[in-house]
């Protein structure tokens, strides 16, 4: 194991020196990417490849055969029942272990509280859905990054920056580059230990935010994107997620802007790849064959032992002829008939001790036992955590038939078989253990924490309000929320108008409306951001004809409730 993980190490190594000396440079962004993810995942699988067109001399194929294989059944607790120090010894974990699991556990909590910073960073801030992303507003924050299909966006940052910022991490959600920086998350956690894992990380980090700046500065302004990029702005320290403003990143981008175009002859610098793995699949398969050869003598030894045909126990796994289940005479695969059968026979035969159940005692018991040479079945042995279970177990298995017995170069011998019964209490849902007192102090609980939030507050939001304002026509209807949102469609497919300038110039997009529904039913402070002046004129005028509502309230006392909504403006393709 420590020879294969040093070996993925100095394969890793390799395939990043390549990348900075030859790669790193270039425009072929995509490129790049794909071989950032491709050399990480072939560095694992490299080193367990061993093509025989490398090795000078086939060797001749050597059937091994381990005395102690037994069949899916077997468990290393049968190991237990007939050397109980070398079980000892097998689960006594080393030092280096113990550190590596340490390791795992500590990378893994890390992981988890960025995780957790997200969650509230998400639930803190002020979200708006629309049809690629949900945006989330963070106060007093000028930062500005995404994960998944979520855009992060600090309400310090200017209205003329929004539309840029927009475009560059919609690039980052389309691409799933998420995904991307989420697997090297993973390896980080895993291999915690390898510097390699957070260089490839911010390698692909930073080919991310080479191709979102390509994308945009084709369809923006370069210049005022390069003067955007130039400022400095506050980043969360979270590596998994696309930040816009990575201070470290800043001045490669700007210069991967302002860098032509790579020409398309250096793209044969990938070729370098081809005989990088060529030297590195010789290397493993000379080194597969340089260990079959220090072995040979162990391998004819072994060779030189096999089964005899007087020996009086042969393993289920290797035997020639297993032992046959009643019932399985004409099945094609005796083998796996006789699992079948015999999980069936534990099935029917199965009671858990009524005492045991009230104790809550549960565990497996490991169970051996031999198929004699007249078929039927002696010497059981188990161990179990308990001597109710034990016991039955144990009249399981002396109900279970006389076989067929197994066969060994034509002659009957006895076969041993190992398997696992295993007792566990079916735990309680969640709803089956909560008592209605239970029930009611958890709902009263939840109520009170929804009260302190929103005691003292000028306003309540629409999805948590007590009473939801009620738009004219709804008051009888049964789902009132429901009822709103349908009415204020209607209103709005009403009174929609596209501008004549903005179609013929081509103009669309989409404009992002709030505005508060206020103590006394009226509309007021209106609020939009779109992505030109005409288009937020009409949503304007639409909201503006909104009729007064039925005014929402929070434990009895009308409040201000605010509403946002996207208003969509989309130019008809023509046929043609």
């Amino acid at each position: 194991m420590v020879q294969y993980v040093i070996e993925s190490l100095a394969f890793q190594l390799v395939f990043i020196i390549i990348y900075d000396v030859f790669l790193r440079r270039e425009t072929f962004f995509q490129w790049n990417r794909l071989y950032l993810l491709g050399t990480c995942v072939l560095s694992f699988l490299m080193p367990l490849v061993a093509l025989d067109i490398f090795k000078s001399k086939v060797p001749d194929a050597v059937a091994v055969y381990t005395p102690f294989m037994f069949s899916n059944y077997d468990l290393e607790t049968n190991t237990t029942l007939l050397n109980e120090t070398n079980v000892a010894q097998q689960l006594t974990m080393p030092w280096y272990g113990i550190l590596f699991s340490i390791g795992v556990v500590v990378a893994l909590f890390l992981f988890l509280f960025k995780i957790r910073q997200l969650y509230k960073l998400r639930k803190r801030g002020e979200k708006t859905v629309y049809t690629d992303f949900t945006e989330v507003v963070l106060k007093q924050s000028n930062s500005a990054f995404s994960f998944f299909k979520t855009i992060f966006l600090g309400d310090e940052i200017k209205t003329k920056e929004y539309h840029n910022i927009i475009a560059h991490e919609l690039v980052h959600i389309r691409q799933k580059h998420t995904l991307d920086l989420l697997f090297f998350e993973v390896m980080r956690i895993a291999l915690w230990f390898n510097p390699l894992v957070y260089i490839y990380q911010s390698r692909i980090s930073e080919v991310h935010e080479f191709i979102a700046d390509a994308k945009v500065a084709k369809t923006h302004r370069k210049e005022q994107y390069e003067l955007l990029l130039s400022q400095v702005f506050q980043t969360e320290n979270i590596s998994f997620i696309n930040h816009f403003f990575s201070s470290s990143l800043i001045k490669k981008r700007i210069k991967m802007l302002q860098k032509n175009q790579s020409k398309k002859i250096w793209a044969s610098k990938y070729l370098l790849l081809l005989p990088t793995i060529v030297c590195i699949l010789f290397y493993t398969s000379s080194k597969g064959q340089e260990k079959d050869t220090d072995k040979e003598n162990d391998i004819i030894e072994v060779k030189e032992a096999p089964v005899k045909q007087d020996v009086k126990e042969v393993p289920f796994s290797v035997i020639d002829e297993v032992p046959v289940f009643p019932g399985c005479e004409n099945a094609t695969d005796k083998k796996a008939c006789f699992n079948d059968k015999i999980n069936e026979h534990i099935r029917k035969h199965f009671s858990y001790p009524e005492s045991a159940q009230k104790e809550g005692v549960q565990g497996r018991v490991s169970v051996r036992f031999v198929m004699m040479e007249d078929g039927s079945i002696g010497e059981i042995q188990m161990r179990g955590s308990d001597v109710r279970l034990e016991e039955v177990a144990l009249n399981i298995i002396k109900k279970l038939p006389n076989v067929t017995p197994g066969k060994q170069k034509g002659k009957a011998v006895r076969v041993p078989f190992s398997l696992p019964i295993t007792f566990r209490l079916t735990p309680e849902t969640d709803k089956e253990k909560l008592t209605k007192d239970v029930k009611t102090a958890l709902l009263r609980k939840e109520q009170e924490e929804k009260d302190r939030l929103y005691k003292d507050a000028k306003e309540v939001p629409f999805s948590v309000i007590d009473e939801v304002p009620v738009f004219p026509g709804c008051e009888n209807a049964s789902d009132k929320k429901a009822c709103f949102n349908n009415k204020i469609n209607e209103h709005i497919r009403k009174h929609f108008s596209y501008p004549e300038s903005a179609q013929k110039e081509g103009v669309q997009g989409r404009v992002s409306v709030r505005f508060v529904m206020m103590e006394d039913g009226s509309i007021g402070k209106i609020q939009m951001r779109g992505p030109d002046v005409r288009l937020e004129e009409v949503a304007l005028n639409i909201i503006k004809k909104l009729p007064n509502v039925t005014p929402g309230k929070q434990r009895g006392k009308a409040v201000k409730v605010p509403f946002s909504l996207p208003i969509t403006f989309k130019l008809q393709k023509k046929n043609d």
